[in-house]
């Protein structure tokens, strides 16, 4: 990349004055128009979770890595990756890298994402590329299908006709498989686009499913994308979903892709990955002849690319906030240079597409007023992405306890998707689905010893404070409503939860405890409470919500973090 084009377009992006701030906010166009650059431009998202209409979407106050991980990319938050990437605080990409001052910066630059905008944000980068002779992939990252309203309500298929009208060239998977195998493989069909994956097999017999890459001819030289599914599919979720498939993670089989594609012709290549940062910065060392990892699933943002050995990495974002551009110079081998740049779909000042717009006008007209009647008003700002705690799992764990005051202590998954609502802000159906729309979202009744509870907790900071990427198989932590702990992140393993209460007593490992849990498969380690029926999380809240009107939840962490700054955003209004 060249340097003065990358301090550039930060400048550009992330530090102007209020007046050229305004002149670009009054033609935001200028951010858009680019020059030509290198044979091939991919234009990649990633982690979309259906989202289907502007919304706003807060990173995390936190990411505690393990210690031999601190001070790299996903891991960075806050001023440390405002300082990483030379960005000035509330500038527009202040906005979408950091939590700080978010509810202001909201405020100015309002809401992000939404199909409609992101279409058009698409459809004008690739004119302009064509129009001067240039070639053009769109590229989607995985985690698009599921976790909204719109998806949930037409299981997918509203998302996928939207790929189909953007005209996304290839895509990779996680959250989809949810859907159950049967609806996600005929998805996949009615996707224009391919689905590709070296690591979706049949279990039996190990045969791949779907094309591992696909070349493309750019001019003088061949481009191959090959694709990397979510090895951990079967640990995350229920395997009913994917009975019969084998996600695995295979340095092997991976290898002998990326020199299959090469021995085809391919000069680059491409991985296209549902991995997330940290396992594609390891497999970047352990993989040769991978020039780029487009990387997805942990919600990362890199204004600059991240070099590991001789590969470059881009994380995608998420939520639809941002499209990356990425600019090939191509070479026989290889990649000679590469822009990035970050186009923030900001949807207040991008004009749509008006054939997404009526689709999606179409789409939503029967469920209208299911997904858009407000439910109840938020006096505080409501986000989940963190790593141990976040003031919607304390909404969802009050919500639980009211309408179940039996229950000792409630279990939220910790997965990284989830809008963000801000203070004044209703509550509707839409972003009940944004925040809880799993396609297994029933709420659990059930018994745990003690010494369970305290033995869940440490597999949990097992999975995520291991230093290994190859070992780390979720999201964040697990919340707990009701209890307390000391986490100390850098103990050896089994010892790294302390002082653990409940209901203000320390933890019995003899002891039954009632806990409450949904979106994972906790229930199955303990006793079902008798004469209870599973009920959807989001109906549980739905009724909370119209009881209560109004709702404030002010940030109050029940995890004190041993050997690292724990925060929580400022409370705005």
């Amino acid at each position: 990349m060249n340097r003065r084009e990358l301090l550039f377009w930060l400048s550009a992006l992330g530090g102007l004055g209020p007046k050229a701030l305004a002149q670009v906010l009054e033609n935001p166009s200028r951010l858009y128009e680019l020059p030509p650059y290198g044979d091939v431009t991919l234009l990649y998202f990633s982690d979309l979770h259906g989202q289907a209409f502007p919304h706003y979407f807060m990173e995390p106050p936190n990411l505690i890595p393990p210690k031999p991980l601190m001070g790299r990319p996903g891991y960075l938050t806050g001023e440390a990756i405002l300082r990483y990437y030379g960005v000035e605080r509330k500038t527009p990409l202040a906005y979408l890298l950091s939590y700080l001052d978010f509810v202001e910066l909201a405020k100015a630059f309002g809401p992000i994402g939404g199909l409609s905008a992101l279409a058009a944000l698409i459809r004008k980068q690739k004119a302009q590329v064509e129009a001067e002779g240039g070639r053009v992939l769109v590229l989607d990252g995985g985690d698009t299908w599921t976790n909204s309203g719109l998806s949930l309500l037409t299981q997918g298929e509203a998302i996928v006709d939207w790929q189909n009208l953007v005209g996304v060239d290839h895509m990779v998977s996680h959250w989809e498989w949810t859907l159950g195998r049967e609806r996600a493989e005929a998805l996949f069909k009615k996707l224009k686009g391919e689905h590709l994956s070296y690591n979706v097999v049949d279990e039996l017999f190990g045969d791949p499913l779907y094309p591992a890459y696909r070349i493309h001819q750019m001019g003088r030289y061949a481009l191959a994308i090959v694709g990397a599914t979510y090895p951990y599919v079967k640990v995350s979720h229920p395997e009913e979903f994917t009975e019969g498939l084998s996600f695995a993670l295979d340095v092997r089989r991976l290898q002998e892709a990326v020199d299959q594609a090469r021995a085809e012709g391919a000069d680059a290549v491409v991985l296209l990955s549902h991995n997330g940062l940290q396992l594609d910065a390891a497999l970047a060392e352990r993989v040769k002849g991978i020039d780029l990892i487009l990387s997805g699933h942990t919600h990362d943002l890199t204004p600059s690319p991240w070099r590991v050995g001789k590969t470059w990495i881009v994380a995608g974002s998420a939520a639809g906030k941002a499209l990356m551009r990425v600019d090939l110079k191509l070479t026989k081998g290889g990649i000679a240079n590469l822009r990035l740049r970050i186009l923030p779909v900001l949807a207040r000042h991008l004009p749509g597409a008006p054939d997404v717009e009526v689709f999606l006008e179409k789409t939503l007209a029967p469920h209208r007023q299911h997904l858009l009647e407000p439910l109840a008003v938020s006096e505080s700002l409501l986000y989940k992405r963190d790593t141990l705690y976040s003031t919607w799992d304390e909404l969802v764990g009050q919500a639980v306890k009211a309408l179940y005051p039996e229950v000792d202590l409630v279990f939220s998954p910790a997965v990284r998707w989830g809008t963000t609502i801000l203070p004044g802000q209703a509550i509707t159906r839409d972003h009940l689905y944004a925040y809880l729309g799993f396609t297994y979202p029933d709420l659990y009744l059930f018994w745990l010893r003690g010494e369970q509870i305290r033995n869940t907790l440490e597999d949990i900071a097992s999975n995520v404070f291991t230093p290994d990427p190859f070992y780390q198989q979720g999201g964040d932590v697990s919340r707990v409503f009701g209890l307390r702990y000391v986490l100390d992140p850098d103990a050896p393993v089994g010892k790294r939860i302390r002082e653990v209460e409940v209901g203000g007593k320390p933890l019995d490992p003899n002891r039954r405890y009632l806990a409450a849990s949904y979106g994972g498969r906790l229930q199955r380690v303990g006793e079902a409470k008798a004469g209870y029926e599973p009920r959807p999380i989001y109906q549980v809240l739905e009724e909370y919500l119209r009881a209560a009107g109004r709702v404030r939840v002010l940030p109050k962490p029940n995890v004190r973090v041993l050997g690292r700054n724990y925060r929580v955003p400022e409370v705005g209004s």
